[in-house]
């Protein structure tokens, strides 16, 4: 049975997070999933503390988001933070709206940057990819998308397909796991509400309890090399429900 792991910005309005992290690993899950947040500002003191949390709930946190510019600023403390906390792999999760180039070159370059940015992390021993949003399946004015550009100017870089919001962009999940399969090495696993549903939970639902195809992407995603798949809600406003219920459907899959 595949692993499952939990992005913990899912649950960042409802703290301690040591709480959260005894419901998961009550719940069965095997892994969370960091982001800057959480351990951006923690000495070495606080990140030990952190995985002694983890690991008294039976819990790895094997991956971690990292911002591109805390990656290319922070090398040596991101090194640290993820050896500390015993990740496997990084991945850098956004690009703000200010910051997004409007045309293809622009967007090969920033692809550019993130393969320099991911150089030594790579040499570490980390894989290092993007995780998406729904903006890089947006096409340009000349009918292409930004994640062709990034990934051609990133040759060497994963990807953590976050398939909902591939759809959000407006993206055929299956087209795209066919095209860049090969570069898949993590999956949020997230799920979307029927039209006009969960208006109060930003149009996101549980796992299994929503429209995305799961169980028939999950038979076209165990043909990739994702080692991590990633249970997210962007704004559950109920944990335990979402904790429970997303696990539940996920291993039916």
């Amino acid at each position: 049975m595949t692993k499952l792991s939990y992005q913990l910005y899912s649950a960042r309005n409802f703290q301690p997070y040591s709480a959260i992290f005894e419901k998961l690993g009550k719940s069965g899950y095997a892994e969370v999933e960091g982001f800057g947040g959480i351990y951006a500002d923690l000495d070495d003191a606080g990140l030990k503390s952190l995985r002694a949390e983890l690991d008294k709930n039976g819990l790895v946190m094997a991956s971690g988001h990292f911002s591109p510019d805390f990656l290319e600023k922070e090398v040596e403390k991101s090194l640290n933070i993820a050896k500390i906390l015993g990740m496997d792999s990084i991945y850098a999760p956004h690009l703000a709206a200010e910051e997004r180039p409007s045309d293809a070159a622009g967007w090969v370059a920033f692809g550019k940057r993130l393969q320099e940015i991911s150089k030594p992390y790579k040499a570490a021993g980390y894989e290092f990819g993007w995780h998406n949003h729904d903006f890089e399946f947006f096409k340009l004015q000349d009918g292409s998308r930004p994640i062709e550009h990034i990934f051609e100017g990133a040759p060497d870089i994963s990807w953590e397909a976050d398939i909902a919001w591939v759809i959000r962009g407006g993206g055929d999940p299956f087209a795209w796991i066919e095209k860049l399969g090969p570069r898949i090495t993590a999956v949020h696993v997230k799920d979307i509400a029927p039209a006009g549903e969960a208006t109060d939970e930003s149009g996101w639902a549980d796992v299994g309890h929503g429209k995305v195809e799961w169980a028939r992407l999950m038979t076209a995603l165990r043909a990739t090399k994702a080692k991590h798949y990633v249970v997210e809600h962007d704004n559950p406003n109920d944990i335990d429900r979402n904790i429970s219920r997303s696990i539940a459907s996920f291993q039916t899959y």
